[in-house]
């Protein structure tokens, strides 16, 4: 079947977004009295969602009040801190062009992705963006946030793709009946990307263009 809609990670797959997300989780760290993480570091604990990294990082804080400061001190960096990866802007634009629909499903605070993806120009390329907060709260790898991205881009699974960078994603695309590829080089994580078994491997953003729009 033909395929009409890509969905997206957004962190380590659309963006580098670590430098912004590893200030704030150092800015939370200080607050309770922890030393500062490397970006490195943080990468590693990078996908799950918010709560989950707080948990793992900062785990002497409520997390509420984590989360909270987190996302005070986010609203002041996360612009700055975030940049397109390479051939990142050109596919998705010449995806668009093609007549692929396109939506982002991350695991990041939906307000924040959608902010971030307007400053970086690219918002008039998706026809959605979703985080948790669209779907009762349910981080991938749940596959809440996949299939709701379908509804609203008003297409089957069969003619799908989903495409990330984490095991989480490998995880959350097979749960919800989707094709599912990585592009290397983003987030670290704790389980191996590779291990959690994708339908494809892509070593850069750009060899999306020839998979997705063959000869149209």
């Amino acid at each position: 079947m033909l395929t009409r809609a890509a969905l997206f990670d957004f962190d380590g797959t659309l963006a580098d977004s670590f430098a912004g997300i590893t200030a704030s989780t150092n800015h939370v760290r200080r607050l309770y009295g922890l030393p500062e993480m490397t970006e490195a570091e943080v990468r590693v604990y990078v996908g799950l969602g918010l709560p989950n990294l707080l948990e793992a990082v900062v785990p002497n804080a409520p997390l509420a009040d984590a989360i909270a400061a987190y996302k005070a001190h986010h609203v002041d960096v996360m612009v700055s801190g975030t940049q397109l990866l390479p051939g990142v802007r050109d596919t998705l634009t010449a995806l668009h062009r093609g007549g692929l629909v396109l939506g982002i499903c991350s695991n990041k605070a939906v307000a924040f992705t959608r902010q971030i993806v307007a400053s970086l120009g690219i918002a008039p390329l998706f026809q959605a963006v979703l985080g948790p907060d669209d779907v009762a709260g349910q981080a991938k790898p749940n596959p809440a946030m996949l299939l709701e991205g379908l509804t609203r881009l008003g297409v089957s699974r069969e003619e799908t793709v989903y495409v990330g960078d984490m095991a989480v994603d490998v995880h959350a695309g097979r749960a919800a009946g989707l094709t599912v590829w990585l592009v290397e080089g983003g987030a670290a994580g704790r389980e191996s990307a590779l291990d959690a078994g994708p339908d494809r491997v892509l070593s850069g953003f750009a060899e999306l263009l020839p998979l997705l729009l063959p000869a149209r």
